[in-house]
């Protein structure tokens, strides 16, 4: 699965707008759309604490009428954090 990566602040901005655009009073609200993601997941999105899926982003833009080229963004490879995890495990590593 792909992800989204926004500039600081434009990824809680884009589900602000997204909101307006759905009447929605609240981010618990959004499930009413059909979306089976938990209220801590989409807390965590709206925070920026995690990138947004590339699939819950077309279907936000498709529901609220947004181009998906509008915002500014940055599509990731799947296993993007694991890749650089791995390695700056291997940098670390010593021989014996």
């Amino acid at each position: 699965m792909s992800r989204v990566r926004f500039k600081k602040g434009e990824q809680r901005k884009f589900i602000v707008h997204v909101l307006e655009k759905l009447n929605c009073p609240s981010l618990r609200a959004l499930n009413q759309f059909g979306f089976e993601v938990p209220y801590s997941t989409l807390k965590n999105y709206f925070s920026e604490a995690r990138t947004l899926p590339e699939e819950l982003f077309k279907s936000l833009c498709y529901l609220s009428k947004v181009s998906p080229y509008e915002p500014e963004i940055e599509r990731l490879k799947d296993h993007w954090g694991q890749i650089i995890g791995g390695v700056k495990k291997k940098v670390g590593r010593k021989k014996n």
